[in-house]
C-alpha cells in the first residue's frame, strides 16, 4: 500500500495511490475524496464467510456488516480516507508479526491482509465488554492502517515484566503476548476509579491510545 499522510494535525488524512487493478479495503464511510480512476464496491465483510459470518463479526467488533473496496482503475489513481475519530493513525506491518486489533480500530488494509474472529476463554468473553467470546486477529501479509482516539503510544515488552493499560486504552497488541482482562482494584475499580484492565505478559508490543473512545461516531 503506497499512501502519504498529512502530519503534525489531530486530525489525520491518509492519501492512498492506486496501480491499475489494485484493491484496497477501507473502513466503510471513511472515504474523503477520489481523483475519479477509482472504484468503489461495497461488500459483505465476512472475510469470505458469508452474510452470517458478517453479521458475527459486525456483533463482536462494533463494525459495519460492510466494508468498502476500492480498485484503482487507472495508474496513479488517488484515494483519500479518514477515521471517524480525533486521533492518531498508524500503519501495522502485516506477516511474521500478527496483532490482535480492538473494536473500531481498523481503517484500511491492502489486498493480502485480513482479519477474523479467535475466541476467547469464557473469563476474557465475561471481562472484555463488546468483544464477547472473540476478539480479533490479523492474518496474511501486507499492511493495514489502523487508527486511534488521541494519540497512540507504543510500548515494547521483553518478558521481564507484566504491563497493566486500562481496557478502553488498548489499541492493538502483538498476538504472542498472553493478556488476562481483570478489575483494576477494589469492587470494578470503584475505590479508585479505575475499571477493567488488561494485563499484558510475554514479548511483544501493545498500541495504547492516550484519551477514552468516545461514544461511536454513527456511519
Amino acid at each position: 500500500m503506497v499512501y502519504v499522510m498529512t502530519q503534525s494535525t489531530a486530525f489525520p488524512l491518509v492519501e492512498i495511490t492506486l496501480a491499475m487493478g489494485e484493491t484496497v479495503r477501507i473502513e466503510r464511510g471513511s472515504m474523503v475524496y477520489h481523483s475519479g480512476g477509482v472504484k468503489l464496491e461495497g461488500k459483505m465483510n465476512s472475510n469470505g464467510g458469508g452474510l452470517l459470518s458478517a453479521i458475527g463479526r459486525s456483533m463482536v467488533s462494533g463494525e459495519s456488516m460492510f466494508i468498502t473496496h476500492a480498485t484503482g482503475m487507472s495508474h496513479g489513481a488517488k484515494l483519500a480516507i479518514a477515521p471517524a475519530s480525533i486521533g492518531s493513525i498508524r500503519e501495522l506491518k502485516i506477516g511474521p508479526q500478527q496483532w490482535r486489533i480492538n473494536d473500531r480500530a481498523f481503517l484500511a488494509c491492502d489486498s493480502g491482509v485480513a482479519y477474523e474472529m479467535k475466541r476467547q476463554s469464557v473469563g476474557k468473553a465475561f471481562f472484555g465488554g463488546t468483544g464477547g467470546l472473540f476478539v480479533m486477529e490479523t492474518k496474511g501479509q501486507g499492511s493495514m492502517l489502523i487508527n486511534s482516539y488521541g494519540d497512540m503510544i507504543e510500548i515494547n515488552l521483553d518478558g521481564s515484566y507484566p504491563l497493566t493499560v486500562d481496557n478502553i486504552h488498548v489499541v492493538a497488541w502483538s498476538s504472542t503476548l498472553n493478556y488476562n482482562i481483570k478489575v483494576a482494584s477494589g469492587t470494578f475499580g470503584f475505590t479508585t476509579g479505575e475499571g477493567l484492565v488488561n494485563e499484558f505478559t510475554g514479548c511483544g508490543t501493545v498500541l495504547v491510545q492516550t484519551r477514552q473512545t468516545p461514544v461511536p461516531v454513527s456511519r
